[in-house]
């Protein structure tokens, strides 16, 4: 009789064995960590090669969900723009609004680009758009700078993932890469990694191991897919990274009192201290979000509460990345939806994509610099635009990654990181 395996399509073949791997460990892992296999594959499968790391070797991205206001923050305005902050000096030769006091301290370290721009307005697709440099499809799912890095270079660490998104679940990760290019899901930086720990003995790991071989290599023959066939290598890489100490990269713990209070005693800042123990560990690209950015009312409010935080939070990791000499090698990007409408109508703004600032800091970036500026009202773009897909272009290319080389999907339509962005040169010392 013909067996009905292999009728099954990929993701059920994924979910099969992920199954038996949270049954036999107690985990909830799969597919985050694979061995250089699963790259080499995706690689030979696309036909593409590897060029190396450029100075960027990780990027740490804040992303600010509901839309950063640019005239509240690194755009501040005059006149009817301006809003219930001021425009206050910083160490470098431009502006921030007086909502951030902690970043106006450490403005020559950064690249503020203040001349964003994109056509979408609405949050779901804008969120979509800024993590993956594509408009939403319902043809195809498209893949975060994390799944593109991992395609082109391979994993980052032999036990760690490559990829990690902190305060939110995993949904705009790998696209149309392999699952195990996704990010593993951290949904509570001082939780840390849930699931990791097992509760049985080496003896009956082994055990389970062993029956686990058994059914994977009945399975395997029986579909005849390497891919399944690899789960092997995920089982043998994660008692590894159960036994070693690589799982305290995720234990903030391990950190002072003094500092992790010094990024901010909450989601966000303890998310970001996460992001700079796990780049410092050999994750290579880490996402943290901060929600809470949608101010149509009491943007003052809004910006004395969710702005301080992400204003201690950024200042507090660029300063400690610069001071254990990682900041040069690591690039943190703070990107938001869209911006907000020059309008205040003494309570809030509303959605405006035309215009909106984004920052980078390390990673070859200038430091102290503004790029491109908005019209005297905030409201569009006075020069050198930059769409959000030249944003990942030129994150890429800090990373060392082809931005010209396409990658054809199963679909059979080739796609370019940033969907043919170019990447921003002028931002690069």
């Amino acid at each position: 009789m013909k067996s009905d395996h292999t009728k099954l399509n990929e993701v059920t073949r994924r979910m099969f064995v992920e199954r038996m791997a949270k049954s036999a460990f107690g985990l909830s892992l799969l597919p985050y960590f694979s061995q250089q296999s699963f790259a080499e594959e995706a690689i030979q499968a696309t036909g593409q090669t590897k060029p190396g790391f450029g100075k960027a070797k990780a990027v740490i991205m804040l992303q600010l969900t509901g839309g950063m206001s640019q005239i509240d923050s690194f755009d501040p305005k005059a006149g009817a723009s301006k809003g219930p902050g001021s425009a206050v000096s910083t160490k470098a030769d431009y502006q921030v609004s007086s909502f951030l006091p902690e970043i106006a301290k450490i403005a020559d370290k950064i690249t503020v680009i203040r001349s964003m721009t994109a056509k979408v307005g609405v949050h779901e697709q804008a969120q979509y758009l800024m993590r993956t440099g594509f408009e939403k499809r319902g043809t195809i799912v498209h893949p975060t700078l994390g799944a593109w890095a991992q395609n082109f270079l391979g994993p980052s660490h032999q036990t760690l993932p490559s990829s990690v998104c902190v305060n939110r679940s995993a949904n705009h990760g790998n696209g149309f890469f392999p699952a195990t290019m996704s990010p593993l899901p951290i949904l509570d930086p001082d939780e840390g990694l849930q699931h990791a720990i097992s509760k049985a003995d080496a003896s009956v790991m082994q055990k389970r191991l062993s029956l686990l071989h058994q059914m994977d290599s009945m399975f395997s023959d029986a579909v005849n897919d390497p891919s399944v066939s690899a789960y092997n290598d995920f089982y043998e890489s994660t008692l590894r990274l159960m036994k070693g100490k690589d799982l305290q990269c995720f234990d903030l713990e391990k950190e002072p009192t003094e500092l992790r209070s010094k990024y901010g005693r909450n989601k966000f800042g303890q998310g970001c201290l996460l992001a700079r123990r796990l780049v410092e560990g050999g994750v290579r690209y880490v996402e943290v979000q901060s929600g809470g950015w949608d101010m149509h009312k009491d943007l003052e409010g809004g910006m004395e509460d969710r702005g301080a935080e992400f204003d201690t939070a950024f200042a507090a990791l660029v300063s400690d990345l610069d001071s254990r000499g990682l900041l040069d090698s690591t690039m943190v990007v703070v990107a938001t939806e869209f911006g907000r409408k020059p309008t205040f109508d003494g309570s809030g703004r509303g959605h405006h994509p035309l215009v909106f600032s984004c920052v980078l800091a390390g990673g070859g970036a200038k430091r102290g610099y503004v790029h491109g500026a908005s019209d005297a009202a905030g409201g569009d773009v006075d020069k050198d635009p930059v769409t959000v897909g030249d944003l990942h272009a030129t994150v890429a290319q800090a990373c060392g990654l082809p931005t010209e080389k396409a990658v054809v999907s199963p679909n059979g339509r080739p796609f370019t990181i940033g969907n043919k962005g170019k990447p921003v040169n002028a931002i690069f010392a």
